[in-house]
């Protein structure tokens, strides 16, 4: 148990379903089925909604039945989902296959690896509803340095401050989630799995390679 991780739920700290998917995205015989290595970022998303949607407001109505009336607990209200560009589609698919009837802002940022230079984070495109008030569910596969994450969020926030902010990712470093606790304090984190380190090209050790290139194909 990561017991020093404050204010995360990582599945696979209970044995379930989760340690299988993790267990294939990571698993080199399996990546090269793209579209399985997708499925499987879908099926984490999906039951990251699921323990997330515990967590949410929700209000008595009434549902009719061929033979009487009867009372349920609904969603009070429908989150915001958001994504990074490309990598994260997967995961947020999962997500929106539960939430289906979420809004969502989509966000373009990406790492720029230079030789001898901190790792630098570029923000090109943002495409969001309003945030205002609303529940943001935000959905990155990879928190590795957490830089990425951070800067997209800050970036949504000229659209308006969530009352609630849910992270997930399919695999956390700890300095990312060290990151993420320290610039988004109000944030919930929702892991698939939390991994050792980065390694010195910030890449999470052990990990699973590039989710983008492994979901979509190699960049060029």
């Amino acid at each position: 148990m990561h017991t020093e991780i404050k204010k995360a739920n990582i599945l696979t700290d209970t044995p379930s379903l989760a340690n299988h998917f993790v267990a294939e995205l990571r698993n080199v015989s399996v990546q090269g089925d793209s579209m399985r290595f997708r499925r499987n970022l879908e099926r984490l998303g999906e039951l990251l909604a699921f323990e997330i949607s515990k967590t949410l407001p929700y209000k008595e109505v009434t549902v009719t039945t061929p033979l009487k009336d009867t009372q349920t607990l609904l969603l009070a209200e429908q989150p915001v989902l958001a994504t990074i560009l490309r990598a994260g589609l997967p995961l947020y698919q999962g997500l929106a296959n539960y939430f289906d009837k979420a809004y969502s802002t989509f966000v373009g940022a990406y790492r720029v690896e230079e030789e001898h230079s901190e790792l630098q984070i570029n923000m090109e495109y943002l495409a969001s509803t309003n945030l205002h008030d609303k529940i943001l569910i935000l959905a990155d596969p990879m928190l590795a340095t957490g830089r990425s994450l951070v800067k997209s969020y800050e970036g949504m926030l000229r659209h308006g401050k969530p009352k609630q902010v849910h992270i997930a990712a399919a695999i956390a470093a700890p300095e990312g989630v060290a990151l993420v606790q320290q610039e988004i304090p109000e944030a919930q984190l929702w892991l698939g799995a939390m991994d050792e380190c980065l390694n010195e090209k910030f890449y999470i050790v052990p990990g699973l390679g590039d989710a983008g290139d492994l979901a979509f194909g190699p960049k060029i």
